[in-house]
This record gives C-alpha cells, structure tokens and sequence, in this order.
C-alpha cells in the first residue's frame, strides 16, 4: 500500500510526497531528514492522505497534484491557510 501526502510547512507552503508510511515519513521530515524542501521549509503537520494500491499509481497521483496551484491543493484539503 502507497500512500500520497500534503504537508504544510512553517511558511505555509504544502509539500506532496509519497510514502508507504505515512507517520514515518512524517517524522523524518520533521526531523529533517526527509528531503531538501522539507529541511528547508520546516514541516508542520499533516494536512491530507490518499491511499493507493501500488506504486505506480500514487506516483501518477502525486504528479498530477504536484501541477497545481496552491488553491486547488487547498479545495483538496478544505482548509483555508
């Protein structure tokens, strides 16, 4: 099982990854160990999951909302920031 993430970062930015687990990578992102955006920008907390049964397919999802403006990954979320 994949899952896709948003995390919401201390300057408000949303980062979109992907992981298998999801309070792991979470952790090593606030860690800073996750990645170079998230070392840099301070990740905050959790703002949304989606599940998917392969790969393949969350990869192709994270793609896909990683295209889009900060207001659609915010309809996405329902939160106003």
């Amino acid at each position: 099982m994949y899952f896709v993430y948003l995390i919401l970062c201390k300057d408000s930015s949303i980062y979109t990854g992907i992981t298998t687990d999801v309070a792991r990578r979470l952790d090593e992102h606030r860690a800073g160990k996750g990645g170079s955006y998230t070392r840099s920008h301070k990740a905050e907390k959790l703002l949304h999951t989606e599940e998917y049964p392969d790969r393949s397919s969350a990869l192709k999802r994270e793609a896909e909302i990683k295209k889009w403006k900060r207001g659609e990954k915010l309809r996405l979320v329902k939160v106003k920031i």
